[in-house]
């Protein structure tokens, strides 16, 4: 029987063309440094004239994906932009009516097939999220507090004198103390490895991901080069962007394991099924009885691994974050063909963690805000979020959703495979409540290459 990875790529028997890093912005193939500071801005554009400008004047400070290692300036900026803010620039129609059309309808068009409904409802999110005033979105970090300044005053004053572009939304982003996310939990772990984007010299433990499924230009997994949108500059080397925003219920999470489990050490275990990895980052399928910190902190080992040995879900149960999320090889005999299903995760945090043992909300503003990066809008994310996070079918689990990001209203349940009797958590509350979500051309976002972006400046001149 041929592999998930076979059996999607059996046409591609040679590599994909090399990525053109010096036009793809860094935002897309690199991560963050550690430790980081950071800021969303985003803009609304009232003159179509002054948004080109703003652009042509903030070209300079995008950065690169071939700069990243040495950068250039004190920090990266990188772009994005909805459909809203592309028509608020004058692209022309018919390259408007080019793109996909989850895009072009906007991530609160799509609540129905995402679930996001009830508290997650687009009616809940903050301002300017789901509306037509979203048009460009800034992802601005740097090392530290004085390089992100300098970086931010690039971005303000590409725009300063010009009157109808306007702020209409400031986030602060950082990275809590450890790399952990505010549940706790060593984050951003794990990503695919893009073909052609790494390093000479670093070492992966993976097959890579063709570089089609994430930036537009290249091959994917069906051996298919996107075609739209259209003209093919705008495209080349451009990819989609989720961007999701979620509050967490700390104490909600907390408060939850505490009334479930009998001691501290049944409580960390809870967790560790719930999510998948204990709390240092060491998978349940590599550390399945106790924590293993060494494990979680080697980046070597930490994801090398596989449910080849764990169908039945003894280690890591069907339902866990982890494993829904990216399901691996415990999929290999569905139809499912997992590596379709893969999209860049760029996570951060905003708001101060909750301190330690504290089982009562503090009233406080706490979460993570996603960027959730593929060539494929609605195979990646949507599939992802509508199908593995939030209905239970393609593990046997029903109405089972997701028990750390699922939309439960107090009636969700969490099903732990164990011998010789199963164990189900009942009442699971909602953890994680969406704030906000758009789709960018990097809420859905485009994020054009800097050769489309130059397009984008010179239009109409």
């Amino acid at each position: 029987m041929l592999s998930v990875k076979e059996s999607v790529g059996q046409t591609l028997s040679t590599r994909s063309p090399a990525l053109e890093t010096s036009d793809i912005q860094a935002t897309v193939l690199r991560p963050r440094p550690k430790p980081y500071r950071g800021e969303y801005v985003v803009l609304r554009i009232g003159n179509a004239e002054q948004g080109r400008e703003m652009l042509r004047r903030i070209l300079p400070h995008v950065a690169p994906a071939d700069e990243w290692w040495v950068p250039s300036t004190p920090g990266w900026l990188g772009i994005a932009f909805t459909f809203e803010g592309l028509k608020a620039l004058g692209v022309p129609q018919a390259s408007l009516d080019s793109f996909p059309i989850e895009f072009r309808q906007g991530m609160a068009a799509r609540a129905a097939i995402l679930h996001d409904f009830g508290a997650n409802a687009p009616a809940n999110w903050e301002y300017p999220f789901g509306t037509a005033d979203m048009h460009i979105a800034l992802a601005i970090y740097a090392r530290n507090d004085q390089s992100l300044q300098q970086v931010l005053e690039h971005a303000r004053t590409s725009h300063h004198d010009l009157p109808q572009i306007s702020v209409v939304y400031r986030m602060e982003f950082g990275e809590l103390p450890e790399g952990r996310n505010p549940f706790g939990f060593k984050d951003g772990l794990h990503n695919p490895v893009v073909e052609g984007s790494s390093p000479a010299g670093q070492i992966v433990n993976e097959a890579p991901i063709k570089a089609g499924e994430f930036v537009m230009g290249y091959p994917d997994e069906k051996g298919e080069t996107a075609q739209t949108p259209i003209p093919e500059e705008l495209r080349h080397n451009g990819t989609f962007v989720a961007f999701r925003k979620f509050h967490m219920n700390v104490a909600a999470f907390r408060k939850y394991l505490h009334e479930q489990a009998s001691s501290p050490e049944e409580e960390e275990l809870l967790a560790a099924k719930m999510v998948g990895r204990w709390r240092s980052g060491a998978p349940l399928v590599l550390a399945p009885d106790r924590d293993d910190p060494a494990l979680g902190a080697d980046a070597n080992r930490n994801n090398d691994f596989s449910y080849a040995d764990d169908m039945k879900g003894l280690k890591c149960p069907f339902s866990a974050h982890l494993r829904r999320i990216n399901p691996r090889d415990a999929l290999k005999d569905e139809i499912v063909a997992v590596n379709l299903h893969h999209f860049l995760r760029r996570g951060t945090n905003y708001g101060p963690p909750l301190p330690e043992g504290v089982l009562e909300d503090d009233g406080a503003e706490r979460g993570g805000v996603f960027l959730l990066i593929g060539a494929h809008l609605q195979r990646q994310f949507e599939f992802v979020q509508s199908q593995w996070v939030t209905d239970g079918n393609f593990i046997s689990h029903g109405t089972e959703q997701d028990p750390l990001i699922g939309n439960n209203e107090g009636e969700g349940v969490f099903t732990i495979p164990k011998r010789p009797v199963r164990r189900r958590l009942q009442g699971l509350p909602r953890f994680v409540s969406v704030r906000g979500g758009e789709y960018c051309f990097i809420e859905y976002c485009f994020m054009p290459g800097l050769r489309a972006l130059r397009w984008l400046a010179a239009l109409n001149s």
